[in-house]
């Protein structure tokens, strides 16, 4: 119609070429105020490709992608305006990366420190909605909830960076809940080490657990806590641990994926 019409008048036919273009360009302008990007939704869709690509294992991840005397450090429950950035200060200091295990609300509320770590070479893992350590006693549709619920709210509040672990609250783990999980492009995350750090003990408690623990590991991975509470001894004792770590020759990585 639009064509006949212009053939039809000269005079007309430009005149509405051109306000159809004023519109279709306003619409476009419009559409990117507040959205992403170009380049930022290229890299969400290449990071939903690379998952859907790459099959994710649903056992529980122990290893870490480093070869040699190697530790993989994860900080659950933020994150936390107070303690997610001495956290990471600290990390920071000795060059270390982690893994952070993010209440999906947390994440939600706090979209600039999920962005800070990210952005500080981190990697980060859904530790669901209302952190349930009854999880394995729920109903699927519950751990389903729980679980894509987070991941959803952590990738949004990081800008789109994938997810790339899950944590069951306190480990409970279900084989419902592995794979799915492992569907969604997260490795089911365990730990090897858990530095009591959420027991409230002195920072020397927390330094004695952790290098008691060591020599006797069964694998690699060691828990911290960022959230759910007064986290002041774990930046202490992170800050003694991790240099002594380096000093008994051990480097750091992520948990396999």
């Amino acid at each position: 119609m639009a064509r006949r019409f212009g053939v039809e008048s000269g005079i007309i036919g430009v005149t509405a070429a051109a306000v159809v273009s004023v519109v279709v360009a306003g619409a476009l302008a419009f559409s990117n105020v507040g959205g992403p990007s170009k380049a930022e939704a290229e890299g969400v869709g290449s990071q939903k490709a690379k998952r859907a690509a790459a099959p994710v294992d649903s056992s529980i991840a122990h290893a870490s992608d480093r070869p040699g005397r190697s530790l993989n450090i994860t900080i659950d429950d933020g994150p936390d305006p107070v303690w997610t950035p001495k956290v990471l200060d600290v990390l920071k200091r000795y060059n270390v990366k982690a893994v952070f295990c993010m209440i999906g609300p947390q994440a939600e509320a706090h979209p600039d420190l999920v962005k800070k770590v990210v952005a500080a070479g981190h990697k980060l893992c859904d530790h669901t909605v209302s952190h349930n350590t009854a999880m394995d006693k729920q109903p699927e549709s519950y751990q389903s909830q729980q679980i894509l619920d987070a991941q959803k709210m952590i990738e949004k509040a990081a800008g789109g960076a994938q997810v790339e672990y899950y944590r069951a609250p306190g480990g409970a783990f279900t084989p419902y809940s592995r794979k799915l999980a492992a569907d969604h492009g997260m490795r089911p995350l365990g730990w090897n080490i858990d530095s009591k750090d959420f027991e409230g003990g002195t920072v020397e408690r927390i330094e004695s657990t952790v290098r008691g623990e060591l020599p006797n590991r069964t694998g690699p991975t060691v828990l911290f806590h960022d959230g759910g509470g007064n986290r002041s001894r774990t930046v202490d004792s992170l800050n003694r641990l991790l240099p002594w770590m380096q000093s008994q020759g051990y480097g750091f990585g992520f948990p396999k994926r």
